[in-house]
Order: structure tokens, then C-alpha cells, then sequence
């Protein structure tokens, strides 16, 4: 009976260490080996909250030869926390960290197949409120964007203020769009109507991060006429972020982006850059000083152009 004892302590003892220095496949072993569940149990378990990864997968994850990466793989990762009684976030922390020879750390950049995918998505969203672009009816005189990164590195949240014009008489909305980081849960985002605006109808897709929300103004804007409004969202349901972008489809007015890291995250460089489209190379690219007090960088373009813009970084 004291052998058994001694033996799960140990075992909880190397569980710990491995949770809170990982890598994730040795916490990954730890914790089933802890539990005392063969791999044909855990991929039960998995089943029966709606995730379905193979024994294969599941050795190869335990093993090191393969990362979890795809969002259907990481709703598995969140779903092992609870099946193998973890705290929440323990396991899939790690899988923004470095991993070694095994492969590269999971980048929250996107592919420009994955953008192409929810651009797509979006054009479905967008006609599935009744718009053909988010500011139907609208022109955007200035857009500013605070964006927050938590302490796991991860995209905490952001808010945006808008000053826009009515092009039309009975502009009356605005439709959110905001796109998480690879891995990311829009079911458990959310976005809150800050100034001159109210929260209507929202719309997601889980599979490419994309979530779409309806502000309404209570008033309709006659030809000519401004407002000014503002609304945030919070995320911090994916993985480590990399980098923050906004992609115009026209040139517009002013854009002006900060991004702001918690003392316990901060990068070891911060960068700028711009992109014509999505499948042009980028260029454009200034380093960007982080600011000691504030633990922030930002950016400001007084007329944007077509194409992208954004900030990135490099973690250590």
C-alpha cells in the first residue's frame, strides 16, 4: 500500500514539473500515465464530448513525433484538460511554446490558404445579415484599434473606435468583423457595444476564427451625416498570437493601431509591415520600439491604401 502511495506521488510530482515546464508531449504522457487510462480509453472519452482523434494521433501526440495544430485538434487538447482532470489552459499553453526538433512553434500568422478560406466564410456571414461589406452604405473617416495581449501570449482582446459617414440615406448598422488567431473558439468570444452602438445579431465559423456581430445605432443616418461609435471584443481563446492586421479593401481615411502586452509577455522585437494583398510578399517592414512604460507599440497611416497593414512580433 505505501509502494502504491510513494508511486502516485511520484507520478503527480512528475506531472506537475511537466505542466508547468512542458514540453507538451512529455506533459501530455504524464497526465494519462497519471491517470492510468490506456490510449483506446482517452479516445472514448474524446468521443463522448464530440472530438474525434485517432489512437494513432493520440501516440504520435504522447510521443513527440506530432504536434496538435488544427483546430479540431486543439478543441481535442482543451477537451484532454478536463477528461484527464487538468487545469484549464495547462495543456494547450504549451503548445505556444518552442517544441524543438518535433516541428516549429504553431504560428498564429496566417496562411494565405487560410485567408482566401475566411474571406469566403466572411462573404456568407455578411450575406446572411443582408450586407455585402461590413460598413454597407459607410465610409470610414477614421478607424482606431487597441489591441491587448495576455500573459500566455495569447490575443486577449481588443477595441475599436470607428468615425464613419453615411453615403445613402437610412444607414442605420454596422457589422464587426473580427477574425482569431488559428485555433481560436468564436463561440466563446465576445463583443460588447461601448459608445452610440448596440449589440444585434452575430454570426461565426469555428473551422476559420470568423466572427461577425451587428451594431446597431438606434438612429438612421440621412446622406452626409457622421457618427462616431465604438465596441470591443474579447477573445483569448487561441494560442500564442504573433501578429495583428487589417486588410483594406480601398483606400479610406485614418488608421492608427496599437498593441499592448502584458508585463508578464513582452516581446523581444516588434516590427511593422504592409502587404498589397494577401498573395503579394510583404514589405514595408520597421522596427517598431516597445515602449518600457506603457509595454505597447503602435502605428498610424493618416490615409490608408488598398491592402494590409499590421504589427508584428517576436517572442523569445
Amino acid at each position: 500500500m505505501q509502494h502504491a502511495t510513494q508511486h502516485a506521488d511520484a507520478a503527480t510530482e512528475v506531472l506537475d514539473s511537466a505542466l508547468r515546464g512542458g514540453p507538451f508531449h512529455v506533459a501530455l504522457r504524464a497526465a494519462i500515465a497519471a491517470r492510468g487510462l490506456p490510449l483506446q480509453r482517452v479516445q472514448h472519452h474524446l468521443s463522448r464530448h464530440g472530438v474525434k482523434v485517432g489512437v494513432t494521433s493520440l501516440s504520435y501526440w504522447q510521443q513527440g513525433a506530432r504536434r496538435p495544430q488544427r483546430p479540431e485538434s486543439l478543441r481535442a487538447v482543451r477537451a484532454l484538460e478536463e477528461i484527464l482532470q487538468l487545469p484549464e489552459e495547462s495543456l494547450i499553453r504549451l503548445l505556444g511554446e518552442p517544441c524543438g526538433p518535433c516541428g516549429d512553434r504553431p504560428s498564429a500568422a496566417r496562411s494565405y490558404r487560410a485567408q482566401m478560406e475566411a474571406s469566403g466564410v466572411l462573404d456568407r456571414l455578411l450575406a446572411d445579415l443582408g450586407q455585402a461589406a461590413p460598413g454597407g452604405g459607410l465610409l470610414t473617416l477614421a478607424h482606431h484599434e487597441r489591441v491587448r495581449v495576455g500573459a500566455r501570449r495569447e490575443l486577449a482582446g481588443r477595441d475599436s473606435q470607428h468615425i464613419v459617414r453615411a453615403q445613402r440615406d437610412g444607414v442605420d448598422r454596422f457589422l464587426a468583423v473580427h477574425h482569431g488567431d488559428p485555433g481560436c473558439d468564436p463561440a466563446r468570444m465576445t463583443v460588447r457595444a461601448l459608445e452610440n452602438c448596440r449589440t444585434g445579431r452575430v454570426r461565426s465559423h469555428h473551422d476559420t476564427g470568423v466572427l461577425v456581430t451587428e451594431l446597431l445605432f438606434d438612429t438612421r443616418l440621412g446622406s452626409g451625416d457622421t457618427h462616431l461609435f465604438r465596441y470591443a471584443v474579447e477573445d483569448g481563446t487561441a494560442l500564442a498570437s504573433r501578429e495583428y492586421l487589417r486588410d483594406f479593401e480601398a483606400a479610406g481615411g485614418q488608421y492608427a493601431l496599437q498593441v499592448r502586452f502584458d508585463p508578464a509577455a513582452l516581446p523581444v522585437r516588434c516590427h511593422r509591415f504592409t502587404q498589397p494583398s494577401a498573395a503579394a510578399p510583404r514589405g514595408g517592414r520597421r522596427d517598431l520600439p516597445l515602449s518600457g512604460l506603457h509595454r505597447s507599440v503602435h502605428l498610424v497611416e493618416p490615409r490608408v491604401r488598398a491592402g494590409i497593414v499590421g504589427i508584428g512580433w517576436d517572442w523569445e
